[in-house]
C-alpha cells in the first residue's frame, strides 16, 4: 500500500510564482513542497534570455535565467523539497484535507496530501488552429514561446525568412531576437487597430531595429505541404478580410503570438468558479479562491505584465496558504469588486470585509482611453480618484485600496474609468 506524505501547502508549479509562494509559506512555518512538471525549475524565465525583469523586485535589471535563479537559491537555502519530472493525475478533497495523486519517473505513482494548495501553473500559449488560419498543416507554424525554446535553449534555428501574427510581448520580443540570429523578419501583422504589447517592446524590439508593424492585419492563409511556402495576408475591418487587399509573402515560417491562457485544468473537477474575462479563478485579496483552501497565483491566475507582479503575488499567495493552513484565516466576508465603465477585468474580484487592510488591486482598460479618472467607490463613497494621461489594455495598472475605509455593511465596490 503507497503512503500518503502529508505536508501543510502544496505549491503546483516551479516558476516564479511558485518558488516565491514556497518560500513565504516555508517563512510562515508551514511544511511545504513543490511539484514542477519540467526538470528543472524556473518556469518559462529558463528561456528568457533577454534582460528587463527585477527592475521592481531587486531594483536591478536582470535576464530571465538570472532572476529565476535568485528565487531557486531561495529555495535551496531552505531546503524546500521538490518533486521534478512529476505530474498530477488526480486532485480531490477529503474532509478540509486535498489529495493529489502524482507521477513521475523515480516514485513511480505517489501520493500527497495538505489541507491548503497553491495553483502556480502559468499560462499557455494560443495556437494557429485557435485563430482560425485557412490551409494545411506543414512544418515551420510555432507559437513564439516555441521558436524562443529552439534558438535560445536548443541552439537551433527555426526559420531564415519568418512572418509574425500578433504583437503580444513574446512575439515582439522574437522579432528581435530572429533579427539578431540573422533571420528575415518580414514583419509583425496585428488585426487590431493597436499593438497588443508593451509600448517598451514595441520601440525596442521593433522600431529599433526597422521590423514593420503593420496593425489591422492578419494572416488569411498559410501555403506549403511540408514546409511553410509562404503566407497570404489580408486587411481586415471588424475583424473580416477585405476583399482585394491580399498579398502573398514568401516565407518558410508563421510565428504566432496570440495570447496567453492560464493553466488551469487541473481544478475543473472541483469545480473552481473561473473568471471568464482572466481565465484564472475568481480570489480575494488573500489570492484564496471561492474554494476554500485553494489559492492561485502568477499567471495562472491572470496574465501578468511583469515577472515582478508574478512573485509578488506569489508571496501572497503562500503567506496566507501557510496562515489557512495552521487555521489562522478567519471565515471570509467577501462582497465583489465590479468592473464599470471602461474596465476590462479586475483582479481580486472579491474583497473580504473581516480584513481592514490594504489591498493591491490590478485592473486592465477595455480599451486606449486618454485623460481619464479612475474612481473607486460604493454607496456613494468615494474611497479612490486617480487621473491617468492615457491607459491602455496591454498594460495593467496597479492601485492600492484601504479597507479600514471601507464600511462593512456595504454590498459591492465599483471600479469605473471615465473622461474627465
Amino acid at each position: 500500500m503507497l503512503i500518503t506524505q502529508k505536508w501543510d501547502v502544496i505549491v503546483i508549479g516551479g516558476g516564479p510564482a511558485g518558488l516565491a509562494a514556497a518560500i513565504s509559506a516555508h517563512d510562515q512555518g508551514a511544511k511545504t513542497c513543490i511539484i514542477e512538471r519540467e526538470e528543472r525549475l524556473g518556469g518559462i524565465l529558463k528561456q528568457c534570455i533577454h534582460d528587463g525583469f527585477g527592475l521592481v523586485t531587486f531594483k536591478e535589471k536582470l535576464t530571465g535565467p538570472e532572476y529565476a535563479w535568485r528565487y531557486i537559491e531561495q529555495a535551496n537555502e531552505r531546503n524546500v523539497p521538490v518533486f521534478l519530472n512529476s505530474f498530477v493525475m488526480d486532485l480531490k478533497k477529503e474532509g478540509n484535507i486535498f489529495k493529489l495523486s502524482l507521477i513521475n519517473s523515480k516514485e513511480g505513482a505517489f501520493y500527497l496530501s495538505a489541507p491548503a494548495i497553491v495553483l502556480a501553473m502559468g499560462c499557455r500559449e494560443r495556437t494557429a488552429k485557435q485563430v482560425f488560419i485557412h490551409g494545411t498543416r506543414p512544418a515551420g507554424v510555432f507559437t513564439a514561446g516555441l521558436a524562443q525554446y529552439f534558438i535560445n535553449i536548443q541552439g537551433h534555428m527555426p526559420t531564415k525568412k519568418c512572418v509574425i501574427l500578433g504583437s503580444g510581448d513574446i512575439g515582439l520580443i522574437m522579432a528581435r531576437r530572429l533579427t539578431l540570429e540573422g533571420a528575415t523578419v518580414h514583419g509583425v501583422y496585428e488585426i487590431l487597430p493597436e499593438p497588443s504589447g508593451l509600448t517598451r517592446n514595441v520601440v525596442q524590439c521593433l522600431q529599433d531595429y526597422c521590423i514593420p508593424l503593420h496593425l489591422n492585419t492578419t494572416v488569411a492563409k498559410v501555403h506549403g505541404k511540408n514546409r511553410v511556402e509562404g503566407v497570404t495576408i489580408n486587411s481586415v475591418k471588424n475583424f473580416k478580410p477585405i476583399p482585394g487587399t491580399e498579398k502573398y509573402i514568401d516565407c518558410d515560417a508563421l510565428i504566432v503570438s496570440v495570447g496567453l491562457i492560464p493553466e488551469n485544468e487541473i481544478i475543473e473537477p472541483l469545480n473552481v468558479p473561473i473568471d471568464p474575462k482572466t481565465r484564472g479563478p475568481f480570489v480575494d485579496q488573500n489570492l484564496m479562491t471561492m474554494f476554500d483552501g485553494i489559492f492561485s497565483c502568477g499567471n495562472a491566475l491572470h496574465v501578468n505584465d511583469l515577472v515582478d507582479y508574478v512573485s509578488e503575488s506569489g508571496n501572497i499567495a503562500g503567506s496566507n496558504a501557510a496562515n489557512f493552513a495552521k487555521e489562522n484565516l478567519q471565515k471570509r466576508n467577501l462582497i465583489p469588486v465590479t468592473p464599470k465603465d471602461n474596465i476590462l477585468y479586475v483582479v481580486p474580484q472579491y474583497v473580504d470585509l473581516n480584513q481592514k487592510s490594504e489591498v493591491v488591486i490590478f485592473f486592465r482598460s477595455s480599451r486606449t482611453l486618454r485623460d481619464v479618472k479612475l474612481k473607486v467607490y460604493s454607496d456613494g463613497n468615494n474611497y479612490i480618484s486617480k487621473k491617468y494621461k492615457v491607459v491602455r489594455p496591454p498594460e495593467m495598472e496597479r492601485i492600492i485600496l484601504n479597507l479600514s475605509k471601507v464600511p462593512s455593511n456595504i454590498s459591492e465596490i465599483n471600479i469605473e474609468l471615465k473622461g474627465e
